[in-house]
């Protein structure tokens, strides 16, 4: 259940430029440098916004959409870096809004576009491990599923403490056994310290055990 505190005050932001239209991202490659400039000066003017929404105002649905609108100006540029930092954010504030499904399609996405890039595969393993808590939360039978597309498509994730966690933890909720689920987590958290949200989003799942008390301790 999420909880939004109500805006107490409006903001106005002025510029002395027009944004360019979303569509228009859309476009041949032969559109003018001018122009692809300022999908970039564009994509800077809504994580501005998307901040200040996410950090004063605290009215995440309206965080999410400026992060979405500045990942589709980044991609207009082909700065698939920059689009994807965007994407996270709106992952990480879907699945705490509960929107699963749509956090899910955003990790899978930006793993599938980092998987390949040398500097960047490493960091794969972390988005599908988020997309799989999804996925879990959701319906335990979609995780099972999930994580074995997710070691097809990348066999790295198959030797990765992440899957090794999400096996113990599907094999506690089986049997619905919430002492092996909370050692499982306790053991994983020794080595990789659990930030809020994964702390979070395995809460969420452990209080679907029944007669589970609804903590990790």
């Amino acid at each position: 259940m999420r909880s939004v505190r109500p805006l107490g005050s409006t903001c106005s932001f002025r510029t002395n430029w027009i944004l360019p239209p979303a569509s228009s991202m859309q476009e041949t490659p032969t559109r003018r440098p001018t122009h692809r400039g300022r999908f970039t000066i564009a994509a800077k003017h809504h994580i501005t916004i998307a901040e200040i929404y996410e950090s004063e105002l605290v009215d995440i649905e309206k965080a999410i959409a400026h992060y979405e609108q500045a990942a589709d100006y980044y991609k207009g540029e082909e700065s698939n870096s920059s689009a994807n930092k965007c994407l996270l954010k709106v992952g990480h504030y879907s699945a705490q809004l509960e929107q699963y499904q749509k956090a899910i399609e955003i990790y899978e996405q930006v793993a599938m576009s980092t998987m390949d890039n040398p500097l960047l595969k490493y960091n794969a393993k972390e988005y599908f491990f988020k997309a799989s808590l999804c996925h879990f939360i959701v319906d335990e039978l979609n995780a099972k599923l999930a994580i074995e597309k997710y070691e097809e498509m990348f066999p790295a994730f198959s030797d990765s403490r992440e899957l090794k966690l999400l096996k113990k933890l599907l094999e506690a909720h089986e049997e619905q056994n919430s002492e092996a689920f909370t050692e499982a987590v306790k053991e994983f958290d020794s080595v990789s310290r659990l930030d809020q949200w994964l702390t979070t989003m395995l809460l969420r799942i452990k209080k679907t055990i029944q007669g589970d008390a609804g903590d990790l301790k």
